[in-house]
């Protein structure tokens, strides 16, 4: 599929917009792992994904990652633009969690894009703002759900994008994505598989009951 297909404004935005797209448009793929984006010292352009699976996350002074958001199929990410948003004060980084396959709209393209074109403005913004809206989710969980509930309701999301029970990721991996230590995440998987919700193994936690993982997640 063409790219014209995965951008929904396309067809509000005049020939010349397009052509000036079409002709700077970067298609490019990355391995699982790779940085694509490191905060404020790049300004990488928009993301656009054909497939794959990125992840939007802040990094402490302390080293400690707290994931933002995750990207899927036919998502955009306008952080990795940030130079052209100016209401950006904090750095995010973007990397891969599965290969992926996206195009790249420089910075100065979509720039002058939003500037033309009232639609691809209106659009940028409601992204802008659907995003802000997952990060005020993200704090409020931080700030008012105890570990156990964050840990259960993150199994329970990455159950969901991976469509199995038995997920591949280290104790270190769930820490990363929740802000906090590993010996933490232990102890709380632990607990868990105390109470029948999990089984742990090498390198794999496997939900063994969702209902009470759910109840506890507040699902």
């Amino acid at each position: 599929m063409e790219f014209s297909e995965y951008f929904p404004v396309w067809d509000n935005m005049t020939p010349q917009q397009q052509q000036a797209v079409s002709a700077s448009l970067v298609s490019r793929s990355v391995k699982k792992g790779a940085l694509l984006h490191n905060g404020g010292a790049d300004c990488t352009g928009l993301l656009l994904i054909k497939t794959g699976q990125l992840r939007a996350f802040i990094l402490s002074k302390e080293g400690r990652e707290v994931t933002l958001y995750r990207l899927f199929d036919r998502d955009i990410c306008l952080f990795s633009a940030s130079c052209i948003l100016r209401s950006i004060q904090f750095d995010v980084a973007i990397s891969a969690e599965k290969d992926t396959q996206l195009w790249i709209i420089p910075p100065d393209v979509y720039r002058q894009l939003m500037e033309q074109s009232a639609c691809v403005a209106n659009y940028t913004n409601e992204i802008m703002a659907s995003r802000f809206s997952e990060v005020m989710w993200l704090m409020e969980q931080v700030m008012w759900n105890s570990m156990d509930k964050r840990v259960a309701a993150f199994l329970l999301e990455e159950a969901s994008i991976q469509a199995a029970d038995r997920l591949p990721i280290t104790h270190e991996s769930i820490a990363n994505h929740l802000g906090t230590h590993r010996e933490v995440v232990t102890r709380v998987l632990r607990y868990l598989q105390n109470e029948g919700m999990v089984r742990l193994a090498r390198g794999t936690v496997e939900l063994t009951d969702r209902a009470k993982l759910e109840a506890l997640g507040g699902k």
